[in-house]
């Protein structure tokens, strides 16, 4: 096999960006105080149980990414 090592640094490199970014995007995720708590996410919350699904929240995301994804595509 031959590797491009060269090309491979540059891959690793831009691996580890896109994971810090997402790191810091996370990060700043707990700190908006809308996220999480919209209407339609089911919180259950027991003596010693909580059960969160946040289907709001997801749907949300979900519909600004590919809305990021589909503006950088054209």
């Amino acid at each position: 096999m031959n590797f491009d090592v060269p090309q491979i640094g540059k891959m690793l490199i831009l691996f580890g960006g896109i994971i810090v970014l997402v790191g810091l995007i996370l990060l700043s995720l707990g700190k908006l105080p809308f996220l999480g708590k919209l209407p339609g996410d089911i919180i259950i919350q027991k003596k010693d149980f909580t059960f969160y699904f946040p289907i709001m929240t997801s749907l949300l995301l979900s519909l600004l990414i590919s809305l990021i994804l589909y503006l950088f595509k054209k």
